[in-house]
C-alpha cells in the first residue's frame, strides 16, 4: 500500500520563508508588482537598482519557493530614520498575516542597521494597510495631498522601532 501525500491548497503561515532579496527574484517581483498595484508601480529597472543597491533592507516572502510578498525599506544615510518604501502581498494569500510578518522582519532589519524610527506613506483609501500599521503602533502625523499618480492623498505614519533601555 502506498501512502498518499496530503495536499494543502492553502499554505500555512509556517510555510513562509522570509529572506533577503536575490537577483533571481527580479521576474517574480515584477509580476507581483503588476498584480498588486494599478498605479505607482516600481519598474523592472527600479527593482534591479534596489536589488543591487545599498542603504536599504529588501526582504521577500516565499511559500514553497514561490515569491508571494516583499518589503523594501530605505535606510537613509546620516540619519536614524528608516522609510518603508513599498510592501506587497500576493492577493491570493492576503488576510493571513503575511503583511504583518514582513513588517516585523523589516523593522528588525532597520533596527539592526541602527535606525530608531520608521516612516511610511499610505493611500488614504487603503483601509487594510492603515489598520495593520495602526495595530502595530504606527501613529499618523501628517498628510500629503495629491501624492500618488492617480492624485490620491497619502497619510504619513511613524513608529519608534528601537527602544532605549535606560538601565544600560
Amino acid at each position: 500500500m502506498t501512502a498518499r501525500k496530503e495536499q494543502h491548497p492553502a499554505a500555512q503561515p509556517d510555510d513562509v520563508v522570509i529572506r533577503a532579496v536575490r537577483s533571481s527574484d527580479l521576474d517574480a517581483l515584477e509580476a507581483l508588482e503588476k498584480k498588486t498595484f494599478e498605479t505607482d508601480r516600481l519598474s523592472r529597472r527600479s527593482f534591479r537598482r534596489w536589488i543591487n543597491g545599498e542603504h536599504r533592507a529588501f526582504l521577500v516572502a516565499t511559500i514553497n519557493a514561490k515569491l508571494v510578498g516583499y518589503i523594501l525599506i530605505i535606510l537613509h544615510r546620516g540619519t536614524s530614520l528608516a522609510r518603508l518604501y513599498s510592501i506587497a502581498v500576493d492577493s491570493d494569500i492576503r488576510g493571513r498575516g503575511l503583511g504583518r510578518r514582513l513588517l516585523v522582519a523589516g523593522e528588525k532589519a532597520a533596527r539592526d542597521a541602527g535606525r530608531i524610527d520608521m516612516r511610511l506613506e499610505v493611500r488614504e483609501d487603503n483601509t487594510g494597510a492603515i489598520r495593520l500599521y495602526e495595530s502595530m503602533g504606527y501613529h499618523r502625523f501628517g498628510e500629503y495631498e495629491d501624492y500618488y499618480e492617480d492624485h490620491e492623498d497619502a497619510f504619513r505614519y511613524q513608529k519608534r522601532i528601537l527602544q532605549f533601555d535606560p538601565s544600560h
